[in-house]
């Protein structure tokens, strides 16, 4: 006698939540690293690029993606950067020596050319700029900070006027620096050390603009040794200054061990978890009702074992936007990356700001040929659903589900999931199936919700867990309907496909 298989369950009920979705949780990356910026969104001379050099297949693919705010320009890049470098005429901007990815860079593409990327990507597109404190500090911040956003009747403002913008650029969102944490950071600098710095530079920022929106580096990784330690004393400098902490990860499989691979979102919940613990422990002892709130702009799945070891054997010879980071992604990192999406949902009452890092070419859901096409890795469908469909409030879902055994992470349950319910009352379930082998019956009882109807159920998966979208078969792998989702009785019932990302929508 064959045993049904064992079911998931959640409940969905209006009056348990977890907060609304700030739409800059759909935000990406672009830094000067690889072919991200040249041949990836900037390639004058392209078939499709318009009269600034923008390739406009790339922009169609970026609005399709949903992206809300864009980082730039780094990452390790910034932490040697001269942002006068990139700004003012271009056959006048110098080559430089870029440390952290051993690189040439051009500077053909700049700030100017950042922020009118922005604009053509659209209103939704908000400018996220990070600044160097590795080899730089407090003046080239406020000169930056000047530059791009005083009206006029300044040098620097009247600089920028008269390269061509007169209207300021509304730089809002400021990272101060970018894991300073980490002794591969050009000017790496100890907690006490970098955490004075970020107070001083976000003291003086704020006699510019009060209102500016600052975020502190926190540690970039939780495997460090100073996590945690590192956290609480730069928030010990700068708690009242500053309006985020960062938080940067990244997941491999590595050693054949899929199942610990599709389980990454429980170390990402677990560091979201802990960073928030550590800032309510400094604001309590600071007696502060202030809430500091986390910026993951760095995140995503990247084989970085891959790269460390190919960047010992190669030469440094330091070219010109090289072919670096190119993963190509699979079905099964496309289900990971949608379970990191849950992740960050299901802590979107802390999380306001997360940026996938990276845009174009760089571990990134847009690939480019130069001179050739455009087309979406798989990696790209979770995050567009998610930017589209996971706007409202988070619904609290408390899983009770089936669950294996992970080599890094103990029991782990098949099911990870969220809900997001819209302004009009639609209801978007967000869930992957961890498990390898077998469907995953799920149930999902619906308290106060009138809800009537499934208008879809899609998911990403494939036979083959490898299979991927390449430049000779770029459609290999999309999203499909699933059929035989109901809504019974205030029951939603679905079946998870083996190894799946899933989106079922209720209207």
């Amino acid at each position: 006698m064959t045993r049904p298989a064992p079911v998931a369950r959640f409940t969905l009920d209006p009056a348990f939540t977890v907060g609304d979705v700030d739409p800059r949780l759909f935000g990406s990356f672009v830094e000067h690293l690889g072919r991200c910026v040249y041949t990836g969104i900037h390639e004058p001379g392209h078939p499709a690029a318009d009269e600034t050099g923008l390739r406009t297949d790339v922009l169609d693919l970026v609005r399709e993606l949903g992206v809300t705010v864009i980082r730039y320009p780094g990452g390790n890049f910034v932490s040697g950067y001269r942002w006068e470098d990139g700004v003012g005429p271009v056959e006048r901007r110098p080559r430089r020596l870029d440390l952290a990815w051993r690189s040439t860079e051009t500077n053909r593409f700049g700030l100017a050319e950042y922020i009118a990327f922005l604009r053509r990507v659209g209103p939704q597109a908000e400018p996220m700029m990070a600044l160097n404190l590795g080899t730089r500090g407090v003046a080239e911040a406020l000169e930056l900070q000047e530059y791009a956003n005083h009206p006029g009747g300044t040098e620097l403002s009247g600089r920028r006027i008269a390269h061509g913008d007169k209207e300021p650029y509304g730089i809002r969102l400021w990272c101060l620096g970018n894991e300073m944490d980490g002794p591969w950071q050009t000017g790496h600098k100890t907690a006490a050390e970098y955490g004075r710095l970020a107070a001083e530079t976000a003291r003086a920022m704020r006699q510019i603009d009060r209102d500016v929106q600052l975020v502190a580096c926190g540690s970039s990784s939780r495997s460090m040794p100073t996590f945690a330690a590192w956290e609480a004393a730069v928030l010990a400098e700068t708690y009242d200054l500053v309006d985020y902490v960062s938080l940067h990860a990244y997941y491999e499989e590595q050693d054949g061990d899929r199942d610990s691979f599709l389980a990454s979102a429980v170390d990402m919940e677990a560091f979201i978890e802990d960073v928030v613990a550590t800032c309510d422990h400094v604001g309590a002892r600071l007696k502060s009702p202030k809430r500091i709130d986390l910026s993951f702009d760095e995140w995503n799945v990247w084989y970085l074992t891959r790269y460390l070891r190919q960047a010992e054997e190669e030469p440094l010879d330091w070219p010109e936007a090289p072919r670096l980071l190119e993963d190509v992604y699979s079905v099964t990192d496309a289900v990971v990356l949608g379970s990191l999406l849950i992740a960050l949902l299901r802590h979107a009452d802390r999380v306001r700001i997360a940026c996938l890092a990276q845009l174009v070419n760089v571990i990134a859901p847009i690939m480019t040929e130069p001179g050739g096409p455009a087309w979406r890795q798989t990696t790209f469908f979770p995050f567009a659903q998610a930017s589209r469909h996971g706007r409202g409030r988070v619904l609290d879902v408390r899983i009770d589900s089936p669950t294996h055994e992970t080599r890094k992470y103990g029991t782990v349950p098949l099911l990870h999931a969220t809900a997001v319910r819209a302004d009009d009352g639609s209801v978007t379930v967000f869930a992957v199936n961890r498990g390898q082998d077998a469907p995953l019956p799920l149930e999902a009882a619906l308290q106060g919700l009138p809800l009537t109807e499934v208008v879809a159920h899609t998911a990403l998966a494939d036979a083959d867990p490898e299979a991927r979208n390449t430049l000779d078969d770029p459609e290999r792998v999309t999203p499909h309907d699933v059929p035989g989702t109901t809504l019974r009785d205030g029951v939603l019932h679905a079946v998870l496909e083996p190894l799946s990302w899933n989106v079922i929508r209720l209207a």
